[in-house]
């Protein structure tokens, strides 16, 4: 294959394979079926273009395959004529897709409903009557075409496994009637925060030290369509801001060896400046305060500042305050009882921790021994921060975060 085709296949795969399957589902019901028959479309593209060349619309040709194979699938199963004649009609958005002509950004719904089948799709991936993994799952295999043995090993499970929750997933979507849409009104408000805590968790799984870094990846790819499709939805736009923010250090989070690199050791001329400055540039757009966009401009403080010492703590204490008022939990207080600690001295920041370690939410949570540790290191205590630093190392369960732990004790 040349290198142009397989750029072209790489590019219409990200971008045209959502629309695909959504609206095969939408036409079809089948989940299935509009996986196989645009993953098929796929096959068949990178088999063929670097022969016949790549056409003028790479998504419009890609649709028109995996209509194709759909209708094919339909007859031979002789689905009632209905479903047919509704399949049939997408021709009419993709007849001169091989030309690069007559494929739309949007895909239509019933008749004067303007709903991009991608948002149907994402509502439906990410319906509450699912179970969180379930979400994340079938988020990533439905509408970001991630092979099912990916999906396995970076929930760490076995692929036969993981295709068992899958099939149960799309099961349970068909038997208890699921509707395949996007809620509409006061039902979006109620619904849209499990969509974006969907992303976040699919973040998470690839921004965690032991994650699958091509996870976080995709969580960016489907924040930007989610925020291009809901563009008066302010944390959908504040959700990706705070993607690209923690994602901009990627390159620089681990050293040669594979060892974690704390945050004051980054070098920060190798952070991806770029990201930084379209999430920057989103946040000066919102005059909003939710949870996300404090989360993102706590994320933005850190970027945009030349090292820890420098940066505005005060002001991340300020967001953190915020934010546990609005999205109060244990986590949430730890990170403003460090910000506090860095903004008015660490024994600011220990006198919240002694509260919060008093209410026992958090008492086996390694993170709250290493906050802990730093603040008594940086109030001169070394010999108590390194006990800590090394209380820490032993509860915690990643390799990386233990090797770092141990290596902080022992430079104490």
């Amino acid at each position: 294959m040349t290198e142009a085709a397989r750029v072209a296949a790489a590019a219409a795969a990200a971008e045209a394979y959502p629309r695909i399957v959504a609206a095969l589902i939408r036409v079809t019901s089948d989940w299935t079926l509009a996986e196989d028959c645009a993953q098929e479309a796929l096959a068949t593209a990178l088999t063929r273009w670097p022969g016949e060349g790549v056409p003028g619309n790479p998504g419009g040709w890609l649709m028109t395959v995996a209509r194709n194979r759909a209708l094919d699938v339909l007859r031979r199963a002789t689905i009632e004529r209905r479903k047919l004649r509704e399949l049939a009609a997408l021709r009419a958005s993709a007849e001169d897709s091989e030309d690069g002509e007559g494929f739309e950004e949007t895909g239509g719904g019933e008749e004067g409903d303007p709903m991009d089948d991608r948002l149907r799709l994402i509502f439906t991936c990410c319906h509450p009557a699912l179970s969180p993994e379930a979400r994340v799952a079938l988020t990533l295999r439905t509408i970001c075409a991630v092979p099912t043995a990916d999906i396995a090993r970076g929930f760490l499970v076995s692929e036969s496994t993981m295709t068992r929750r899958l099939t149960r997933a799309k099961t349970k979507i068909a038997e208890a009637g699921i509707p395949y849409r996007a809620p509409a009104g006061a039902a979006l408000e109620e619904r849209l925060p499990g969509v974006l805590a969907v992303l976040y968790l699919l973040f998470t799984q690839g921004y965690n030290p032991g994650g699958e870094p091509a996870f976080a990846e995709e969580a960016i790819r489907l924040g930007r369509l989610l925020a291009r499709l809901m563009p008066a939805q302010p944390e959908a736009a504040a959700l990706l801001a705070l993607f690209l923010l923690q994602h901009s250090r990627r390159a620089v989070r681990r050293d040669a060896a594979g060892n974690l690199v704390p945050l004051e050791r980054q070098d920060r001329t190798r952070w991806d400046h770029l990201a930084i400055h379209e999430a920057t540039d989103i946040l000066s757009g919102l005059g909003h305060v939710g949870p996300y966009a404090l989360q993102a401009r706590i994320a933005a403080c850190h970027a945009t500042a030349p090292s820890v010492e420098g940066t505005d703590w005060r002001r991340i204490a300020a967001c953190y305050d915020d934010l546990v008022r609005l999205l109060p939990s244990p986590v949430v207080e730890l990170n403003r009882a460090v910000a506090h600690g860095y903004a008015f001295g660490p024994r600011a920041g220990l006198a919240l921790l002694a509260g919060l370690r008093a209410g026992g939410a958090l008492k086996d949570y390694p993170l709250l021994v290493a906050a802990e540790a730093d603040l008594t290191a940086r109030a001169g205590d070394r010999e108590r921060a390194a006990v800590l630093f090394r209380e820490a190392a032993a509860r915690t369960d990643g390799e990386a975060e233990r090797r770092a732990l141990l290596e902080r004790a022992a430079e104490l």
